[in-house]
């Protein structure tokens, strides 16, 4: 069964130069999608990403990555957005990152992309109407 996480890397410095992503699909065959990255060659790196395959690829992936000393934290929240609240002012997609919050040019209406979520919370002390929401549940 597929199975998609959202997932934060951490790279030691020694890991910034391999091509790690490229070897997560290539081996685990899994689907990556890159939500923000911040690597610094023979620094640091940092990724969030979305990582989709089946659970057996997934935890032999994730075991691939800690032999390296590549740290992870899976997310396990999430953000809801209360659309019935909102009044669509735009506050929060202001201090959005990865654009998952965003105003429609054609009737000025906010939309919630969840994919494209980084889970910042960014966008939670914005609402001035408390909007939006952190969701423990999953």
């Amino acid at each position: 069964m597929t199975k998609r996480i959202k997932i934060f890397l951490y790279f030691p410095p020694e890991q910034t130069e391999k091509p790690l992503i490229h070897h997560l699909i290539k081996e685990y065959d899994l689907m990556i999608n890159i939500l923000q990255a911040e690597v610094k060659q023979g620094k640091r790196g940092k990724l969030t990403a979305d990582f989709e395959g089946n659970d057996e690829a997934l935890r032999n992936a994730l075991t691939f990555l800690e032999g390296l000393g590549i740290k992870y934290k899976i997310f396990t929240k999430s953000i809801i957005w209360h659309e019935d609240k909102c009044i669509h002012c735009g506050a929060c997609t202001a201090v959005c990152p990865s654009r998952a919050l965003s105003m429609n040019p054609d009737d000025w209406s906010l939309s919630f992309n969840h994919d494209k979520c980084l889970l910042c919370e960014l966008c939670i002390p914005a609402c001035p109407v408390n909007a939006i929401d952190k969701d423990f549940s999953q």
